[in-house]
């Protein structure tokens, strides 16, 4: 029980996610002279010997597919806020109420959230690239669909336009999707556990920080050129960034050989070679001859040993030879015209209906619930924020315009840069501790160190937003910022714990594991943006302190469930290994 981390019942069983990273005793070093490292560090998970697993793929060409697909996130994280800080332009345009115009947010919300179960099926089947294209598509398309939508001068033209902007959001949504689903997961698939920290906290940052930058621009615009040319020029940069995912962004995902695909193999490993059987090793594998890449010999009889990695390659097998065995060819690398096929292959011909429903059950996953309301509860405050500051801020006694309502995201968006660069470096940095105490044994548990800023800041950021809100009249405007600032801090840091932890604790089902936290905080998020208006109205401003001391303590709880994770996240690792709730739900 290193650090207070439970093991499971079988201390002999692998456990997902558990790693050996550092050669510490004879039976790893016996071990690793049989996989890849870099340095003294065993890359995990291990890459194959085909040159089409990204794995392989130089670093420079992972770090510009993971630039490429952060800049359309960038993009595509401007689309759920575009309506912040000219709520009150398109209420008197188009003489909509506050609720209509908030819908448009709240429709696309949902569209976000619903689509989510089509895509975990199509990522599953087709791979990632074709939805990133198609959710780039779709965000010019709509966006530009949604310049159209100008006001008018009679009330028919008027209720034109609203529907034209309800569709133009809805498909927004849709477009949304594939990038806040599978961003992530593609970090997952070109990085190894000790690259991830940094990369995830970009990915994030791209995912979520542009929201904070986006009123900035858009409060602008409305007052110089008009609100719809927010639109079009959303759509200019998507298409100007389609060509760079075309051409430059091949598909990521990988099937992984079983033992492989566990990211356990070193556990598994370590269990058949104890420091008894050492110099029996050799015996129980399948030698290679290098040479041909032919068989040359025969495993023992059961228990078998776990392959060599020679062995776990993805290769073509043709018919046996004289000795009787199998020849096995190398994979021909893939050429760079067939990798700018939407789709190269079908990686799996599962039931696709069993697919699409596979993230219901997942609700109930402990770990994956806590991963829901560490990342949905922070996004979902972060709305009502925006909702108090188009309800508040926009009203008596300040009478902001759009210009100066989207000055206001000035500090949430620093909050953003700099959770990003905390994330990023405090992850890497108290990993290597952790694992360094931990005898070279690295836990997923290690990532749940980022709750700690996000309670920290979460806390004193809702608390101190509440207070400032509710008194705006002598503070004016700096001290909310500064305290919606700090809120998004633990935001950031809650989006990229729960992210590193799922991608190496469960990457197994990452793509559902994603979908639900993509189908959690919009849908939650929704929920606030269908009464958050109305809810505040009627409760008034005096109300706003006690609603934000009530999220406060809700978000403080929300963190404190993060300590039970720590003392049985393996346990429930292991068990969840052993008791697979997909297959008991028969979606496996």
């Amino acid at each position: 029980m290193g650090l207070l981390i439970l093991e499971p019942w079988n201390r002999g069983e692998p456990v997902p996610g558990t790693e050996d990273i550092y050669e510490k005793d004879n039976v790893i070093k016996e071990i690793s002279a049989k996989l890849k490292k870099r340095g003294d560090i065993i890359l995990v998970p291990q890459p194959t010997d085909d040159p089409n697993d990204p794995l392989n793929w130089p670093l420079w060409k992972k770090d510009c597919i993971l630039g490429v697909l952060c800049l359309i996130s960038l993009i595509a994280s401007t689309l759920s806020p575009l309506l912040a800080a000219n709520t009150v332009t398109i209420t008197i345009y188009l003489t909509r109420t506050f609720t209509d115009v908030a819908l448009l947010t709240g429709y696309h919300l949902l569209a976000v959230g619903a689509s989510g179960f089509l895509f975990v099926a199509s990522a599953r089947v087709y791979g990632k690239r074709h939805l990133y294209l198609l959710g780039t598509l779709l965000i010019i398309g709509s966006s530009a669909f949604g310049g159209f939508a100008t006001p008018h001068a009679t009330r028919a033209e008027k209720d034109r336009s609203y529907t034209w902007l309800l569709i133009a959001r809805v498909l927004q949504g849709v477009g949304l999707a594939p990038f806040e689903a599978l961003v992530n997961v593609t970090v997952g698939d070109m990085y190894f556990v000790h690259e991830r920290g940094l990369r995830m906290a970009a990915s994030n940052m791209s995912l979520f920080g542009g929201a904070f930058f986006t009123p900035i621009i858009v409060g602008k615009i409305t007052a110089t050129i008009g609100w719809w040319w927010t639109f079009w020029f959303i759509a200019i940069f998507a298409g100007a960034i389609f060509p760079l995912i075309f051409f430059y962004c091949p598909e990521t995902t990988y099937e992984r050989p079983e033992q492989q695909a566990l990211e356990g193999d070193l556990n598994t490993l370590r269990q058949y070679y104890d420091p008894g059987r050492v110099g029996q090793q050799e015996k129980s594998f399948v030698p290679t001859d290098s040479s041909n890449n032919s068989t040359t010999g025969a495993r023992s009889s059961p228990p078998p040993p776990p392959p060599r990695y020679e062995e776990v390659a993805p290769a073509r097998h043709e018919s046996a030879g004289p000795t009787g065995h199998e020849r096995v060819v190398p994979t021909v690398k893939m050429s760079y015209l067939r990798s700018l096929l939407p789709i190269d292959r079908i990686h799996t011909h599962e039931n696709p209906l069993k697919l699409v429903l596979r993230p219901f059950p997942l609700f109930f996953h402990p770990a994956i619930l806590w991963a829901c309301l560490i990342q949905g509860a922070m996004i979902g405050w972060t709305v009502m924020m925006g909702v108090v500051l188009a309800a508040i801020f926009l009203g008596p006694p300040l009478w902001f315009d759009e210009v100066i309502t989207g000055y206001m995201y000035t500090g949430p968006f620093i909050g953003a840069v700099i959770g990003f660069i905390l994330s990023g470096f405090f992850s890497d940095y108290s990993t290597k501790v952790m694992i360094k105490w931990n005898n070279g044994i690295y836990e997923p548990e290690f990532r749940l160190l980022l709750v700690i800023p996000q309670l920290v800041f979460g806390a004193i950021g809702l608390y101190g937003f509440g207070w400032a809100a509710a008194n705006v009249q002598p503070d004016g405007y700096v001290t909310p910022d500064i305290f919606f600032a700090l809120e998004v801090i633990a935001m950031i840091n809650g989006a990229v714990a729960s992210a590193l932890y799922i991608v190496d604790a469960y990457r197994d089902i990452q793509v559902e594991a994603f979908t639900c936290l993509l189908i959690f905080k919009n849908i939650f998020s929704f929920g606030l943006t269908w009464s958050a208006y109305n809810w505040l109205i009627h409760s008034g401003q005096n109300a706003i302190f006690k609603i934000f001391v009530a999220l406060g303590s809700v978000q403080i709880g929300i963190c404190l469930l993060t300590l039970p994770m720590w003392f049985f996240g393996k346990f429930l690792r292991a068990y969840m290994h052993r008791h697979d709730i997909l297959k008991f739900c028969g979606l496996k």
